[in-house]
């Protein structure tokens, strides 16, 4: 079991910043990969960044400039420093991961409100 705890969401104006974390109760060495992915009412959940375990990361286009994922290996903490933030970055925003000793299931997070007013 992973346990994945996340922080940081909230109400921003258009233009603004915030910064999303996830703590996993499993050492960032075990794990494959960690994801931020989003779901908007009535969308299907999207991947918005992902970070591998040596480091490589990805983003979906909508957030490539805008968003970066990072982590700290110490605290077991993923970011998703989100700025230059849209209408439509509006969602919950889930962290998830994907273990090595069982790559074919990924542990979720229970989500975060991102909510940004233009």
């Amino acid at each position: 079991q992973v346990q994945l705890v996340e922080s940081g969401g909230g109400l921003v104006q258009a233009g603004g910043s915030l910064r999303l974390s996830c703590t996993t109760s499993r050492s960032i060495f075990s794990i494959n990969y960690m994801a931020w992915y989003r779901q908007a009412p009535g969308k299907q959940r999207d991947l918005v960044a992902r970070i591998f375990s040596g480091g490589t990361t990805l983003y979906a286009d909508s957030v490539k400039g805008r968003f970066t994922i990072s982590r700290d290996i110490a605290k077991r903490t993923v970011y998703l420093q989100m700025n230059s933030l849209k209408p439509e970055d509006t969602a919950v925003y889930y962290c998830t991961a994907n273990v090595f000793e069982d790559t074919s299931n990924n542990y979720w997070g229970q989500g975060t409100q991102v909510t940004v007013s233009s």
